[in-house]
């Protein structure tokens, strides 16, 4: 299968198919014919999931957990649909996210709010909820056995307050969501990857993403799994990246002067030109044009991130 990718330790990375390819991926961890699954995907995700598993003889009776690293839609839009398949798994995911699993109605609301109501059922399909007695509200350092292998879950909120990774103990690696940023594979050069910030809406908080990223190091990982997309090594020079693209992201919204749309432009061209900035820094071959539209996506949900947490901002300064 050409939309799974392999790794040592009993690792797969599933490219997803969602919008592109090497966009987004779910990854499995496969030990003595068990399995879990790190995030979802949406609902179209769930058969390359299910063929991912046939694939490395993990029948779905054998998949033992579904760990969620935060429930927006492009993480677990596809988790009902998926755990209805998997009848012994149980569901992983941060305390403020698993109302949301067992009745996604609101996290529907607002992708239909953003997208309009068809837009948003062509990209994640209707939302299963997940029966809550297959629901774990996971504590902050609880860990899973997957046969042997350990499965520790941290908080890590910045990018969102629910957000979770995971760290393996036979892969020695983390799997991090959105908090280790973003990292395209069309963006590599010489096989050297580049991670970004993501800051979409609605709980961007710098300080509590800094120390997030911080806490993953502090493990000394040999890799970092990231849902966009894949595996990365190399992880003291992608932090030393991440935080100083933080505070450049941060500065960009302090700078902004506008108002309602106006300021939005404004976050928006900073961040087009903070990326044009990289793109010379670590030598991308992306460039231009190319470049913005290949980060299109992620940088107008980052504008919009930037433009939430500074709204909270002036509100706490205001009193």
């Amino acid at each position: 299968m050409d939309y799974v990718i392999a790794h040592e330790d009993g690792v797969l990375t599933v490219d997803t198919g969602y919008l592109r390819p090497g966009l987004a991926a779910v990854h499995l961890i496969v030990q003595d014919g068990r399995a879990a699954v790190v995030d979802t995907g949406v609902n179209a995700s769930v058969p390359r999931v299910l063929e991912a598993l046939a694939a490395s003889h993990v029948a779905p009776q054998g998949v033992e957990y579904v760990l969620l690293t935060h429930v927006h839609l492009d993480h677990a839009g596809g988790t009902g649909h998926l755990m209805a398949a998997l009848p012994n798994a149980r569901l992983v995911v941060h305390p403020r996210g698993a109302r949301h699993m067992i009745d996604p109605s609101r996290l529907w609301r607002a992708a239909a709010a953003v997208y309009g109501e068809a837009e948003a059922y062509a990209m994640y399909g209707h939302l299963v909820p997940v029966p809550p007695e297959r629901v774990i509200a996971v504590d902050d350092g609880q860990v899973f056995f997957l046969g042997s292998r350990a499965l520790t879950v941290w908080h890590t909120p910045g990018h969102a307050r629910h957000h979770v990774a995971i760290h393996d103990s036979v892969a020695q690696a983390v799997f991090t969501g959105d908090t280790f940023g973003v990292s395209y594979r069309e963006l590599d050069v010489a096989g050297r990857a580049s991670v970004i910030p993501t800051t979409t809406p609605t709980e961007f908080e710098p300080e509590a993403l800094h120390a997030s990223i911080d806490r993953i190091l502090a493990a000394r990982p040999s890799a970092a799994y990231l849902t966009h997309f894949g595996r990365v090594r190399e992880l003291e020079r992608l932090a030393t990246d991440l935080h100083r693209l933080i505070d450049a992201y941060v500065e960009v919204a302090r700078s902004a002067r506008g108002k309602g749309v106006a300021r939005h432009l404004e976050i928006l061209a900073g961040l087009h030109a903070l990326m044009h900035e990289e793109a010379e820094r670590q030598g991308w071959l992306v460039r231009g044009d190319a470049l913005i539209e290949l980060l299109r996506m992620d940088l107008e949900l980052n504008a919009q991130g930037l433009g939430v947490w500074l709204d909270r901002q002036q509100l706490v300064s205001t009193g």
